[in-house]
């Protein structure tokens, strides 16, 4: 079994296992910018022009925009999602040993079957469950609407399956635990949802909460679960290992870019490990089940 409920955390105070915008890129950016204001705001003092002066303020403008948008779109994994979406599908017959391979099938559990932390779904391949905490400052901020959550406690597992290549029919063996690296381009769905109006704890939550010593006081929270079933379709990336006529789906050796999306004005973003996700190509009955 693999925990990964570290990497949640990590996630949170990350947009990406790297920075959506490189470093160096903002060190060459903001100077340059700063640098433009200056000179323009000395011209319009000197001789009343503030042509410049628009001209670099649009130009910082389409920056800002430029990094929040691909912040946002590191959030919502938009690169990582279109580079798999475009990658081509593998003919899992005639792929190498080390080759990078898109597979699509149905899971089954191997030595290890999980089950979700709250919900307590059984033969699972994934689980996933977040709670967070409303981390204002004030009962006005609650009563108009604006939220602002913390994760403050997070299980996330994950363990080796088998998956039925659809396209070969051909099963593999998917080493997605003990300590392998694994992105899931999985979303929770809310189950619990507390506001100011509601605060009141079910007797289910107020157990779970003191299972895992939490505090069990009713506040504002938000609990978060998603899992894969047994049976269920999924998306896998990673690299062939073949050896004694068996083949094995093993994270990668080395990261990979994703490249530049120009026409989504998208960064390349870093993949590292094993990527999984929804087949959402093979019909309603056969997407994996989660929470509504």
């Amino acid at each position: 079994m693999n925990d990964l409920s570290g990497a949640v955390a990590d996630r949170q105070r990350c947009c990406w296992r790297v920075s959506p915008v490189p470093r160096a890129v903002l060190c060459v950016a903001v100077p340059s910018l700063l640098l433009g204001l200056a000179v323009s705001a000395f011209i319009l003092a000197v001789v009343h022009n503030a042509v410049l002066l628009l001209l670099v303020l649009s130009l910082s403008a389409l920056v800002v925009s430029f990094f929040a948008w691909n912040a946002r779109a590191a959030l919502n994994d938009w690169a990582v999602l279109l580079f798999l979406d475009r990658l081509p599908w593998s003919d899992l017959p005639t792929a190498k040993d080390g080759d990078l391979v898109k597979l699509s099938g149905r899971v089954s559990c191997g030595s290890i079957a999980l089950e979700s932390s709250y919900e307590k779904a059984p033969r699972c391949v994934y689980t996933s469950t977040l709670l967070y905490e409303y981390a204002g400052c004030g009962l006005q901020e609650l009563w108009s609407g604006f939220f602002r959550w913390r994760l403050t406690y997070s299980e996330r597992f994950t363990a080796d399956f088998h998956l039925t290549d659809i396209r070969s029919g051909i099963r593999v063996t998917v080493k997605a635990g003990h300590d392998s690296k694994v992105t899931f381009l999985i979303k929770e769905s809310t189950l619990i949802n507390t506001t100011s109006k509601n605060r009141s704890l079910s007797s289910t939550l107020v157990r779970w909460l003191r299972d895992r010593q939490l505090s069990a006081e009713p506040r504002a929270l938000r609990l978060e679960e998603g899992y894969v079933k047994e049976g269920s379709h999924l998306t896998v990336m990673g690299m062939v290992n073949r050896s004694n006529g068996t083949i094995t789906i093993v994270p990668l050796l080395e990261p990979i870019s994703t490249g530049c999306f120009f026409r989504k004005f998208l960064l390349p973003m870093v993949l590292d490990g094993l990527i999984f996700k929804f087949s959402d190509d093979l019909g309603s009955e056969d997407t994996p089940h989660l929470p509504s």
